[in-house]
């Protein structure tokens, strides 16, 4: 600070001064019109006393208490001795804190803290005397006073509030930050944070925390010293982010976080690229078949007819995770790539290329081993696969001597069904394998099958299939034009394929004890006295969740949940206590993969429950042996054996 002497010019109307934070340009009117000063400037008032009566000589503002004025008059029309000069200064200390107050004067100097005197050194002295005086001044505003009196003799004096910052001293954390805001540029995907400037004198600076919605760890992406950060690294993913600020001293301590401020980025990040691409050439065309990618919401397909390309876009927006290339050349190598498209419309990078191969040239083999059976459902066609390449079959049929009036049936099986081979004419078949490109097999070896018309006995009705898990069960009633001499039940998986015969009775009920499971249509016919089956019944059909199986499944393992333990032979002792509920759970043994329905249950004697879950809870009513018997059940109710479990209840 530049010394007033006796005589000196008035103080200027800007002044710059240094505080803990930085520099502070105080601007006001000439220091001898001064009436208040902004903090954390002190207003100066100069007494031509050392009481501090009457009316001050002359009050300006000053930076800093720090003056030695020899033997000279500390200002124009003041003594040189017996003067007395007063600063006061009220400040924002934030949150307190621990302070040191080193002064020094000659002579008397007095320091009072919100009227609360902290300093007393008043006496006339012929030396400068020191002092430092530690303290905790509390949070918020608070007003400093320093009294300096001259009696004779040279005049200097000095004071200072310093924040004590080391860590073994200072355990006082910072204010919050306030007024903390933030936006987000859709433009540049940048995050701008602003806050206000804390009021520590020992302030270090602010942490900027950032954390994902729905998560509790936050990341520390900055540490600045000014009261506004720009965020460049906020991943462009579409998700809401939160952020707080903290501010730090030089001790070390934090603040707690601001009130959390969102931001919801836009989406940038596109997904994986699609994994598994499949390319198989069928008959005019090329299927592709892709693993799903989460996040994805549609595909992009991509052909090119040579391996780095160009690739060129086939179809922009595929829902599933296929598509049918009906515009290929199949008679030529193709090349194909996909892409994902997240609900945003980011593109991911490319998948692995997958290629059709080279084309083929080559016929598939003769069928053989067809077969022809007429039933009064239709002429049952069966024959052998010559090769895995097969895309579909060609049946032919004709009236022996005649030709295929109307073309082939085009079978994807090695199966079918003739329903419209009329009864009592031979029709001759052969069979042609086709592959993907159209290459055909030479004809089979042509075979020939009579439709026969219905026997007397007329067909059944009422048929009705049920589910059980040893077997699909058939019931059905007989008419009433005479004597039943057996009957057949027929069943298929293929809309198209050859009826199976699984099995005869003599009875209106039969269990199919090898029903496979997914859909199963089923007819029945009955025989009349010269062994001729009737016409079909009406078909049936069944969607069973899991095959037929002819035994029981095994018991589950069980394992208690603590603080119960199992009963040994050698060991049972109780834990827990009643009212203390108790887990069991179940898994199945190593090995048994077949899809149940779920466990029953009881404990010692009880009545029987029945759960879906992996596990049971039940809470023991009162200390005791208790046994815990718990057996599998298939899909369609059948209880396997049981398996026991027993612990004590303390």
């Amino acid at each position: 600070m530049r010394p007033v002497g006796r005589g000196g010019p008035a103080l200027a109307a800007t002044l710059t001064i240094a505080t803990a934070g930085g520099l502070l340009a105080i601007s006001g009117a000439p220091a001898s019109a001064a009436s208040s000063c902004a903090s954390p400037a002190y207003k100066r008032q100069f007494y031509a006393n050392t009481t501090f009566s009457g009316t001050p000589k002359k009050t300006d503002c000053d930076g800093a208490v720090g003056e030695n004025w020899g033997t000279n008059a500390p200002a124009s029309g003041l003594p040189k001795d017996n003067f007395g000069v007063r600063w006061t200064v009220t400040r924002d200390f934030g949150s307190g804190g621990p302070f040191a107050l080193p002064v020094a004067a000659q002579d008397g100097i007095r320091v009072y803290l919100d009227n609360t005197r902290k300093v007393d050194l008043w006496k006339n002295v012929s030396s400068t005397v020191k002092k430092t005086v530690n303290l905790t001044i509390p949070s918020g505003k608070h007003t400093l006073r320093v009294d300096y009196a001259n009696w004779t003799g040279a005049a200097n004096v000095s004071f200072a509030y310093n924040p004590r910052t080391a860590a073994s001293v200072d355990k006082v954390k910072p204010l919050t930050p306030t007024g903390t805001s933030v936006a987000y540029d859709k433009a540049t995907g940048k995050a701008k944070l602003t806050w206000a400037k804390n009021q520590e004198l020992d302030l270090a600076g602010y942490r900027v925390y950032r954390r994902l919605k729905g998560s509790t760890t936050w990341s520390k992406p900055a540490t600045t010293t000014t009261t506004s950060y720009t965020d460049t690294t906020v991943p462009a993913t579409g998700d809401t982010y939160y952020y707080e600020v903290r501010a730090h001293d030089k001790a070390g301590n934090e603040s707690t976080g601001t009130a959390d401020q969102a931001v919801t980025t836009v989406d940038r990040t596109p997904t994986a690229a699609p994994g598994g691409l499949g390319a198989k050439v069928r008959t005019g065309s090329v299927a592709l078949g892709w693993n799903k990618v989460s996040g994805a919401a549609a595909y992009r397909v991509y052909r090119a007819n040579a391996p780095q390309g160009p690739f060129q876009q086939l179809a922009s927006s595929v829902s599933d995770i296929s598509y049918r290339d009906i515009s290929a050349d199949i008679h030529q190598r193709l090349y194909y790539r996909v892409t994902a498209l997240d609900p945003a419309g980011n593109e991911s990078v490319p998948s692995a290329t997958a290629d059709t191969g080279a084309p083929d040239t080559l016929a598939p083999g003769q069928v053989t081993g067809l077969t022809a059976e007429g039933t009064t459902a239709g002429n049952a066609l069966r024959w052998n696969a010559p090769s895995d390449d097969v895309e579909h079959y060609e049946l032919w049929a004709a009236p022996v001597g005649q030709s295929d009036p109307d073309g082939p049936d085009l079978v994807l099986g090695t199966s079918f069904n003739d329903l419209r081979a009329p009864a009592g004419t031979a029709v001759t078949y052969t069979v042609q394998a086709v592959d993907a490109y159209g290459n055909i097999s030479p004809v089979s070896e042509a075979v020939a099958a009579t439709r026969p018309a219905p026997g007397d006995s007329a067909a059944p009705t009422g048929v009705t299939v049920t589910p059980h898990d040893s077997g699909t069960e058939l019931t059905w009633a007989y008419s009433t034009d005479g004597a039943v001499y057996g009957t057949r039940v027929y069943r298929r998986t293929d809309a198209s394929a050859a009826w199976d015969r699984i099995g005869s009775t003599t009875a209106n009920r039969l269990s199919d004890a090898e029903a496979p499971a997914g859909r199963a249509s089923y007819y029945v016919v009955v025989l009349d006295a010269q062994g001729r089956e009737s016409a079909p019944s009406d078909v049936v059909s069944l969607d069973r969740v899991t095959p037929a199986t002819p035994t029981a499944p095994l018991p589950p393992l069980l394992a208690l949940s603590a603080p119960y333990t199992e009963c040994t032979a050698n060991d049972c002792a109780g834990h827990g206590g009643s009212g203390q509920t108790a887990t069991v759970t179940m898994t199945r043994p190593a090995g048994d993969d077949r899809v149940i329905g779920g466990y029953q249950w009881r404990v010692t004697g009880g009545t029987y429950a029945q759960t879906t879950n992996g596990s049971l809870t039940w809470t023991p009513p009162t200390s005791g042996t208790y046994v815990v018997e718990v057996a599998t059940v298939d899909v369609y109710g059948r209880v396997g054996p049981s398996t026991h479990l027993t612990f004590k209840v303390a």
